[in-house]
């Protein structure tokens, strides 16, 4: 059975009561009355899945907000791979080993940062496999741009490195990528991290 995408964007309940046209105390009721699903932040925060609150909306006839319908409109393409690697050979290796995966992929493939800017924006793959060290780029502010900006719709992103520093994984990690592998590749952990990351989402 196909799973549901993961869910992406979270309000808070002050956003909530702005976007409803209520005061913050009435959409913390909402939550607290169990008629709005939300969950609790480790800092005692509510926070509201857009799909939650969606759905809060429509049971109850209440206008769905213009910049609500917005925000839900997320057309990552899920079926889509990007490579992002200046190791021309490597690139390609690991784009013939994703075209007999377990999942069908649509692989996309660049080989400097400001190419990968290009086609991410423009094919938005629901996975990357980035590599750190890209000429005139680095590969973890392009990570953090993926998962902070909007327009890349938050794809999954895999960091990838033969960078030696003890500080590498981290600081990557800290980027945003949700996960890091050094090289030289392990295939079979590559491949068990995609099939994780794609089993979520399919």
């Amino acid at each position: 059975m196909a799973k549901s995408p993961r869910k992406i964007r979270i309000f808070s309940a002050l956003e909530v009561a702005n976007l409803c046209g209520v005061v913050n105390q009435t959409a913390i009721n909402w939550i607290r009355n169990g008629y709005l699903k939300a969950f609790t932040t480790p800092g005692g925060q509510y926070r509201v899945y857009i799909e939650d609150l969606q759905e809060f909306l429509e049971q109850r006839n209440m206008r769905i907000p213009q910049e609500l319908e917005a925000s839900g409109k997320v057309d990552v393409d899920w079926t889509s791979l990007a490579i992002v690697d200046d190791d021309v050979e490597l690139n390609g290796i690991v784009k013939k080993f994703f075209e007999k995966f377990d999942y069908p992929f649509t692989i996309f493939q660049a080989y400097d940062g400001f190419e990968a800017g290009a086609l991410l924006t423009e094919k938005r793959p629901g996975f990357v496999i980035l590599d750190i060290d890209l000429p005139g780029l680095d590969g973890n502010q392009i990570c953090r741009k993926i998962k902070t900006d909007p327009a890349f719709g938050k794809p999954f992103v895999i960091t990838v490195t033969g960078l030696d520093s003890p500080d590498i994984k981290a600081q990557s990690l800290q980027a945003g990528s949700d996960a890091f592998l050094p090289k030289p590749l392990d295939f079979e952990l590559l491949g068990a991290i995609m099939n994780d990351f794609a089993g979520k989402v399919r």
